[in-house]
């Protein structure tokens, strides 16, 4: 009866480190973590698509249009990393590795 104790306890503890990394896409901290860092660094998309803008063919229409898409991302970094933030203790699907891959954006504001 000792070793099947024994036997029983080692088969749960395994399949329970085994199930573990399946279970869920990212782990919290990570997630919080890219959610908190996003909301404090989305100030640099303004900048960066303003660089990104001038390099375009006409600079004058790349520069308007560079502050716009800068501003626009920067609010949706803000709302999705405040999501991100709040949400950090709920699992996302496994399989989904971020919301910013649907948006074709990296993870963070400086990639």
């Amino acid at each position: 009866m000792k070793s099947f104790r024994i036997v029983s306890g080692f088969v749960f503890i395994w399949a329970i480190f085994l199930a573990a990394p399946l279970a869920m896409a990212q782990d919290p901290i990570h997630k919080m973590g890219r959610g908190v860092v996003n909301v404090l660094t989305s100030w640099i998309e303004i900048p960066k698509q303003l660089h990104l803008g001038s390099q375009e063919d006409n600079p004058v229409t790349g520069i308007a249009m560079g502050v716009c898409r800068g501003v626009a991302l920067t609010v949706l970094r803000i709302g999705v990393g405040a999501y991100e933030a709040v949400t950090f203790p709920v699992a996302y699907p496994r399989g989904y590795v971020s919301p910013y891959e649907q948006m074709s954006l990296p993870d963070y504001a400086w990639e």
